[in-house]
C-alpha cells in the first residue's frame, strides 16, 4: 500500500540514472497514422547519481547549464520517475509514497511565477476557492505570505491583473514565489535559480527572505551564482549528468583543477589555486 511521508524529511539518490521518454513511448495511438515520430535517441540525462541530504541540511547543485540539475529535482516529486536506481524521501522510495503526500512535502521556487486574474489570496493559496476557505492564511506564516503578496501589488489593490504588472515589483515574480513557499511551509524546499534575473540589491533582499523560509527545512538549491551557496552543508557539482565533485565550498575549491574552482574563478576573478583555510595559508599556492 502507498505510504505517507513521515519522519525526518531526508532526501537520497542511490545509483540513479534517467532518460527522458522517447516519442514512441508517449505518442497517442490516434495520431500515429498522421504523425511522423521523432526518431532521435533519447540518451541518458543522469548517470549513476548518488548523494544524500539529511533532514534540515542544505545541498547545492552546481554546474554548467544543461547538466541535469533541474532534472534531478523533478525526480524528487515524481514529475518523472528514475529509469534505474532509487530516489527516497524520509527513507522511503518515492514510488511507494502517496503522490498527494509526496508533493505536499516538497515546495518548489522556480524562476517563473504564474499568476491568475484573481485575488491576492487566491493566487497565494492556489486551490479551489471553497476548499478549506480561511484556514491556510490564519497562521503566522500565512499572514506573512499574504502581506508579502499584498506589497507586490500596486498600493490599495487586492486583486492581481495582467495590466498591474507594468512597473510593479510583482513583474519579476520573486515576492510571489517566496510568499507561496511561506504559505505552504513544506519540510523539503527546492530552489531552482530563485534569485535569477535580479539585480544585486534585490538579490540580497530575496535571499534573506529565502534563508528564513529554509530554516529547519531540508533544502535543495540550484544556483549559478556561487555566492548564494558558499555556506551549503554539501555542494554537489554536476557535469553532463554525472557528479564530478562533492563537499563543502573550501573542499570543492581544493585541490585546483576541478569544475567548481573553474566556475568560482570565472565569477569572482580569483585564482582557483588556493589552499584550504585549515592550513592558515592565504597566499595562492605556487
Amino acid at each position: 500500500m502507498p505510504k505517507s511521508v513521515e519522519g525526518p524529511a531526508s532526501v537520497s539518490f542511490e545509483h540513479v540514472s534517467f532518460s527522458y521518454p522517447t516519442a514512441d513511448e508517449v505518442s497517442l495511438a490516434s495520431l500515429e497514422s498522421i504523425a511522423s515520430l521523432d526518431q532521435r535517441p533519447s540518451g541518458e540525462v543522469l548517470h549513476d547519481v548518488t548523494f544524500s541530504v539529511a533532514a534540515g541540511q542544505t545541498v547545492a547543485l552546481v554546474g554548467r547549464s544543461g547538466g541535469g540539475k533541474t532534472t534531478m529535482t523533478h525526480l524528487i516529486a515524481r514529475l518523472y520517475d528514475a529509469t534505474s536506481g532509487t530516489v527516497s524521501v524520509a527513507g522511503t522510495d518515492v514510488k511507494k509514497l502517496k503522490q498527494d503526500s509526496l508533493r505536499a512535502a516538497v515546495g518548489y521556487v522556480t524562476q517563473d511565477a504564474h499568476m491568475f486574474h484573481d485575488t491576492i489570496r487566491a493566487n497565494l493559496e492556489l486551490r479551489p476557492p471553497r476548499r478549506h476557505r480561511g484556514r491556510a492564511l490564519g497562521s503566522a506564516g500565512g499572514r506573512t505570505a499574504q502581506d508579502a503578496g499584498a506589497r507586490a501589488c500596486p498600493t490599495g489593490s487586492t486583486r492581481w491583473s495582467a495590466s498591474a504588472a507594468t512597473g510593479s515589483p510583482v513583474a519579476n515574480g520573486s515576492v510571489w514565489r517566496i510568499a507561496r513557499l511561506l504559505l505552504k511551509a513544506p519540510p523539503i524546499v527546492v530552489l531552482d535559480e530563485a534569485t535569477a534575473h535580479l539585480d544585486s540589491e534585490s538579490e540580497v533582499a530575496v535571499q534573506q527572505a529565502l534563508d528564513r523560509a529554509m530554516e529547519g527545512r531540508t533544502s535543495i538549491v540550484i544556483a549559478h551564482r556561487l555566492s548564494t551557496v558558499r555556506n551549503a552543508d554539501l555542494i554537489v557539482v554536476v557535469d553532463h549528468g554525472r557528479i564530478v565533485q562533492r563537499g563543502r565550498h573550501d573542499e570543492c575549491c581544493w585541490p585546483s583543477g576541478g569544475l567548481y574552482a573553474e566556475l568560482y574563478h570565472t565569477q569572482f576573478d580569483q585564482s582557483p589555486r588556493w589552499a584550504p583555510p585549515s592550513t592558515g595559508i592565504t597566499e595562492p599556492v605556487r
